[in-house]
């Protein structure tokens, strides 16, 4: 479903992203994991196209991303092949960015109304479901004002999941929440990983929950995949000496 061949990111001579090669398969939950500046959250960026890449192609879904074929050869995408590709993929911030001065279940209509183009009863029954699965179906008619942190980052999945995007992505989206209201997220995740065929890659600084909910968990170190495998491969018997480093360093902030 997402296939990174040989991507490269650099800011001026600094090069965040290094010749990256991952696949990602069609339900698959994958973890990034890395100490700060390790190029983690420039992945996601890069996938929702609010970064440009230096080299390399990026596939979603067997197209290419920031790319399109003309004559037989790739060329940069124009405006209309990357709206098309964007509408494959969701994705969740630290930050949740909900619109302040609409409610709830506008947040969630907005989107599959005026991109989608669907009806607002269509848009209303769609968000009506996602709201009552991520448990803030009672806070529809609500402005996100009166939400605590973690009820607004659901309302934000729900909104995200309301454009039926193919991929989803999450960037540390418990890291701005109090660590009461963590599990609030964390349980609508484990929800979607356990009931929906949804590709997924979250970056995250929650060990236990990427261990618990991911198939493979990538740890990245200088701008590349230092170590790749299962959760219980990478985290019971890392083989890479920064791989032991890292985990041994958040074991003991823990």
């Amino acid at each position: 479903m997402i296939r990174f061949m040989g991507v490269s990111k650099n800011y001026g001579t600094l090069a965040v992203i290094k010749e990256l090669n991952l696949d990602v398969s069609e339900g698959e939950m994958v973890s990034i994991i890395g100490p700060s500046g390790s190029g983690k959250t420039t992945v996601l960026r890069i996938l929702m196209t609010l970064e440009s890449i230096n080299g390399g192609v990026i596939y979603v879904d067997g197209e290419p991303l920031t790319h399109m074929a003309r004559n037989g050869v790739l060329v940069p995408a124009d405006e209309r092949h990357l709206r098309s590709m964007r509408a494959k993929i969701g994705m969740c911030f630290q930050q949740f960015n909900l619109f302040p001065h609409m409610t709830v279940i506008q947040n969630c209509m907005e989107g599959p109304v005026h991109v989608l183009g669907l009806s607002k009863h269509e848009a209303r029954g769609r968000s009506e479901e996602l709201l009552t699965m991520v448990g803030m179906i009672d806070k529809k008619d609500d402005h996100p004002s009166r939400l605590s942190g973690g009820q607004q980052q659901r309302v934000a999945i729900a909104r995200a999941l309301a454009m039926r995007p193919k991929v989803m992505l999450f960037d540390e989206v418990t890291s701005a929440l109090d660590p009461e209201v963590i599990g609030e997220v964390t349980n609508v995740i484990r929800k979607l990983v356990a009931e929906h065929n949804l590709t997924m890659l979250m970056v995250t600084h929650q060990m236990g929950f990427a261990r618990d909910i991911s198939d493979r968990v990538c740890f990245f170190y200088g701008g590349k995949i230092e170590e790749e495998a299962t959760p219980r491969e990478l985290f019971g018997d890392p083989q890479r000496e920064r791989t032991k480093q890292f985990l041994s360093a958040i074991k003991e902030a823990v």
